[in-house]
């Protein structure tokens, strides 16, 4: 053999056996990542509610907003899924951590550039020219699992980011529920403020004509006819009312405020669905909003793996390989070069700021378990609160009705005892004003225990289950 060539061999056979040195060594050196545990905090679940029995729940439908009853309601969920700007913003927040989960990933792989360029010299009349080929590969051995704890990290955050668009599509139909029925509770409440104002137009003109008889004081007929005038008042606050919660239901839907909607539908027509609320224990897997707290402290630890594992020393591999013509625009007559090396960098002096990295991160930690518990304290009473209204107003409102009755028999025998003499104009202005208040609160009971199931379902995740781990 040629001593040149043996020499050539040699030189790649011990390059080679360098190599696969470096690649064993970090290998094993690859077993010391740096991991963090999830840190969570500690608290007791209550055993049951206080304002329910408990017991195991079946698991609420994830379509929980049909058990009204309401075929317009369904219509404008739908809607909203599809075409809400909230919805469509939160998808998009998704899009963006699938994206930097994937930019995480590709830090764990070796990155290649290839560089070319052409010249040419000219000195003294003379001109030559050059044309050069360079590619290289660059890659940083993970050994202390920094980069991997960067892209668990980001991995967390996709998972809480997807877990607060599942929060953002509960909130949103809850929403649209609400309004919904405050806008029938308010369409509703108008009809009842016309229809007295017709009661009162009624009692007007029999006072009217007990005034011209002589058989009604000047002092009545004003009375009534100050009844009228406030009862006309109170419509149009009412009205604008209604226009703006219609305008604001527009806007959570991606409408125009100012479009319509097509009413067909009275409160009386709706159903109150009755909601189990299952045990406390079961909260923990059907909130959307804890699991995405869950998540974030997942993230936590992981990024205070990463900070730790950037005190210690990093190990870069590179590769290259060159060729160089001195033809222009032609690798005739190339040289080429190949090369191979490892680094080794460790930070010596940095004023303190990785470690205060470290630091940050860890106080960052604490924050999260503690927004954590908060998030899980905050759950609980909200179920409460949710199972303490339902049966507050059921209750509030089985005595409105009986009221309303007795409301409405008082006023048809106090307009015919003021018709025959009887009763004064005073004992009508007291039953009118009783009738008027009790319809009107009659539709805001109904109202209000619509809004108490919408809130129940909601505190109780609306069908929502924490997927498993498998």
């Amino acid at each position: 053999m040629h001593p040149i060539h043996a020499r050539s061999n040699a030189s790649r056979t011990t390059t080679g056996k360098r190599v696969a040195l470096v690649l064993l060594t970090t290998g094993v050196l690859g077993g010391c990542a740096i991991t963090e545990p999830v840190v969570r905090p500690e608290f007791a679940l209550p055993d049951h509610w206080s304002e329910a029995a408990s017991g195991t729940a079946a698991k609420l439908p994830d379509t929980w907003w049909q058990d009204f009853g309401s075929p317009q309601l369904d219509a404008l969920v739908a809607e909203a899924l599809l075409a809400a700007p909230d919805l469509l913003i939160q998808a998009e927040r998704v899009v963006q951590a699938e994206l930097a989960l994937r930019q995480a990933g590709a830090s764990l792989l070796p990155s290649l550039s290839l560089a070319g360029g052409s010249g040419v010299q000219s000195a003294e009349g003379d001109e030559s020219g050059s044309t050069s080929v360079n590619l290289n590969a660059r890659y940083e051995v993970d050994l202390w699992g920094r980069l991997a704890a960067s892209r668990d990290a980001s991995r967390a955050n996709l998972t809480a980011t997807r877990f607060d668009r599942d929060a953002a599509r509960l909130s949103m139909v809850a929403n649209v529920a609400t309004l919904w029925f405050q806008s029938l509770a308010l369409a509703e409440r108008v009809d009842i403020a016309r229809n007295n104002l017709a009661i009162a137009e009624r009692v007007l003109r029999v006072v009217q004509a007990r005034y011209d008889n002589g058989a009604a004081s000047a002092l009545e007929l004003s009375q009534q006819r100050s009844t009228v005038l406030n009862q006309r008042k109170a419509i149009e606050p009412l009205e604008v009312t209604l226009r703006q919660t219609r305008s604001a239901l527009a806007i959570l839907l991606g409408r125009n405020p100012q479009a319509g909607f097509i009413v067909g539908e009275r409160l009386a027509g709706l159903q109150v669905p009755a909601v189990s609320a299952g045990l406390p224990s079961e909260l923990l897997l059907r909130r959307p909003d804890i699991a995405a707290s869950e998540a974030g402290l997942a993230a936590a630890a992981a990024n205070v793996a990463a900070t730790r594992a950037a005190l210690l020393p990093s190990i870069s591999l590179s590769a290259g390989a060159a060729t160089s013509s001195a033809e222009l625009l032609s690798l005739v007559g190339r040289n080429s070069v190949l090369s191979l090396s490892a680094s080794l960098l460790q930070t010596i002096f940095d004023g303190g700021r990785l470690a205060a990295d470290v630091d940050i991160q860890r106080s960052r930690q604490r924050e999260l378990v503690e927004t954590h518990r908060r998030t899980v304290l905050a759950a609980l009473k909200e179920v409460e609160d949710a199972l303490a209204d339902s049966a507050r107003d059921a209750n509030q409102e089985t005595a409105q009705r009986e009221i309303l009755a007795e409301a409405q028999r008082s006023l048809r025998l106090a307009e015919l005892r003021y018709r025959e003499g009887a009763d004064s104009l005073l004992t009508v202005l007291d039953a009118q004003r009783t009738l008027f208040s009790a319809q009107d609160q009659m539709a805001q009971l109904r109202l209000a225990r619509l809004t108490d199931a919408v809130n129940l379902y909601k505190a109780l995740g609306g069908g929502w289950q924490a997927p498993s781990d498998g």
